[in-house]
């Protein structure tokens, strides 16, 4: 009977948590039109979803590139293929890797801090407080929050695949003996293809998209959880862990659910 108790209790937390974050992410997209009233809010969110974890998103990226092409290119020399590797690396970093590191990187900092503040808020009685100022908590906390990370995320990812090419180059080039213009040539050759009205590459428009839906993810549910939070100091804890353990489930889902849709 406990464990019945248990799992019940979970699956009715985990079902109102996640109607509670469809709610509030509606709502929030209700209010966009009135978004860039709340400029100063905004671009202080901007500051902290997008220059903040930029060095973290440049140092990982340098390295998941120099990784990726040190032990592809390892297994391609064994078969003759190591010039191959330039093809790999622009697709499965513009395509994959990119976009899903630059989400881990985004949940365990930004996604984890929002929640932590909007918690703090709640248990400290502030945003009830705000509330009382006829000043909507959601237009004033959560829509800058979601739409500064929404906007930033692609761009992140962006530069985190940019520099995750040139990592790979570097090793291209000084363990591989792959010159660094027949590198960059096959790159950009493997990115070829449009996606439609957007003109970009495929893979790269498919890796831009998710990370706008892994902004809007990790922000919604940052924001969610923060907002759910009650018991004092240990409920903020709560609330920041649980947003980070669903950010990260959420954006193995999506990115697979994404990757099924465009690449049948």
């Amino acid at each position: 009977m406990e464990l019945l108790r248990f799992t019940g209790q979970f699956l009715r937390q985990s079902i109102t948590g996640a109607g509670f974050t469809v709610q509030l992410l509606l709502s929030t997209l209700a209010r966009l039109p009135r978004g860039f009233l709340r400029g100063r809010m905004l671009l202080d969110q901007m500051y902290t979803c997008g220059i903040k974890p930029l060095p973290v998103v440049v140092v990982v990226g340098v390295f998941t590139g120099i990784i990726l092409a040190y032990q592809t290119g390892l297994e391609l020399d064994r078969f003759g293929q190591r010039e191959k590797i330039a093809d790999i690396i622009g697709i499965v970093l513009c395509r994959e890797m990119g976009p899903f590191i630059t989400a881990i990187i985004l949940t365990a900092s930004v996604g984890a801090a929002m929640a932590a503040e909007l918690g703090t808020m709640k248990v400290s009685e502030e945003i009830d407080a705000i509330e009382c100022m006829s000043i909507d908590p959601i237009e004033f906390l959560v829509m800058p929050r979601i739409l500064a990370l929404a906007m930033l995320a692609p761009i992140l990812t962006f530069i985190g695949d940019v520099v995750g090419v040139i990592g790979g180059g570097f090793i291209s080039e000084s363990q591989l003996q792959i010159p660094w213009n027949l590198y960059i040539r096959s790159v950009v050759d493997s990115l070829s293809g449009s996606a439609g009205a957007t003109g970009l590459p495929k893979d790269l428009f498919v890796g831009l998209l998710k990370a706008v839906v892994f902004g809007l993810t990790i922000a919604a549910v940052g924001c969610s959880s923060g907002l759910r939070a009650q018991g004092g100091a240990l409920g903020v804890g709560r609330a920041t862990r649980r947003a980070v353990v669903v950010s990260f489930i959420l954006i193995i889902v999506f990115g697979y659910i994404l990757t099924w849709f465009f690449y049948p």
